[in-house]
């Protein structure tokens, strides 16, 4: 057969994969509905291999598209990142490097990385995107982020996790709760209030630790509210809808009617961690591991 397969048909079959619908699919990529079923039937054609089951009210991709989704969506990344990465080295600069990270990370790595990067490697740049563990963690494996700030005690193969910095926990409260840092003898005195946590789904490994902290002290705690940002925690915590327990480095930088107790006598650490994948070809990103590696 004469016909090849195109740059463009991968972006036709990823677009179908992601809505899963013909009509909407087309009119993402503007051309006819048509036009966009022959294009996919002679993909299927070429490949010898069926990639969507469809009928009247449904499409859905066959264990072979599914397989193909996460490839093309792969190399389609990369091929964008190149896009960039070589305008950038066009204009004289190194590259640019994606980071992600968790709020907490904000307070001490992150910016002290950038001033390092900064002074040291000028002419690459960076950016950043404030995501949840998990979202980090797909970012890096599907090639959208280079370098991931978690707090993750795993990673999938294929990635590369090292510790960058180490916390205590500390118990936030209204300003005007009864406890403080006097009278305050242990986590057991505060079984009875509820509870405001990062979302389980934000950071597995908070809420596992979270949990254990007040486990170690004779309860469960009774979880009222959860989110994804200290901001909101703080001020549910400050109208006093709960207490919360956080990495004590987030205690800076937010000005609310809220207090902090260090809990100095447990065993449990908040551990924040740098992730990246092992094949990671950006040069650039090289530079970041050896500053973080040096500290």
């Amino acid at each position: 057969m004469d016909y090849q397969l195109e740059l463009r048909h991968f972006v036709y079959f990823l677009a179908v994969a992601e809505e899963l619908h013909y009509r909407k699919a087309a009119e993402k990529l503007f051309i006819s509905q048509p036009g966009l079923s022959t294009q996919i039937k002679k993909m299927e054609e070429i490949l010898e291999t069926q990639l969507f089951v469809r009928d009247k009210k449904k499409v859905e991709l066959t264990p072979a598209g599914n397989y193909l989704k996460g490839e093309v969506e792969f190399i389609l990344n990369h091929l964008e990142q190149t896009k960039k990465q070589l305008k950038l080295v066009g204009k004289g600069h190194m590259g640019e490097v994606r980071i992600g990270f968790l709020g907490s990370a904000m307070q001490n790595v992150v910016p002290k990385l950038l001033l390092d990067m900064k002074e040291k490697h000028p002419l690459i740049h960076t950016s950043l995107d404030e995501l949840s563990n998990r979202a980090q963690i797909s970012a890096i494996v599907r090639d959208k982020l280079d370098l991931g700030f978690v707090r993750m005690a795993r990673v999938p193969k294929g990635l590369q996790i090292k510790p960058v910095f180490e916390d205590t926990f500390s118990l936030v409260l209204p300003e005007d709760h009864p406890l403080d840092e006097k009278n305050f003898k242990g986590i057991r005195q505060v079984a009875q209030d509820n509870f405001i946590l990062f979302s389980q789904d934000y950071s597995p490994l908070y809420f596992d630790t979270v949990m254990s902290i007040c486990e170690d002290g004779g309860f469960t705690p009774n979880v009222s509210h959860k989110s994804v940002h200290a901001q909101t925690i703080f001020k549910l915590v400050e109208n006093k809808l709960g207490i919360a327990i956080v990495p004590t480095a987030l205690q800076y930088g937010f000005q609310m009617k809220v207090k902090f107790i260090e809990l100095k006598r447990i065993k449990q650490k908040a551990v924040l961690s740098m992730v990246w994948k092992s094949d990671n070809r950006n040069p650039a990103l090289r530079n970041c591991l050896d500053l973080l590696l040096e500290v």
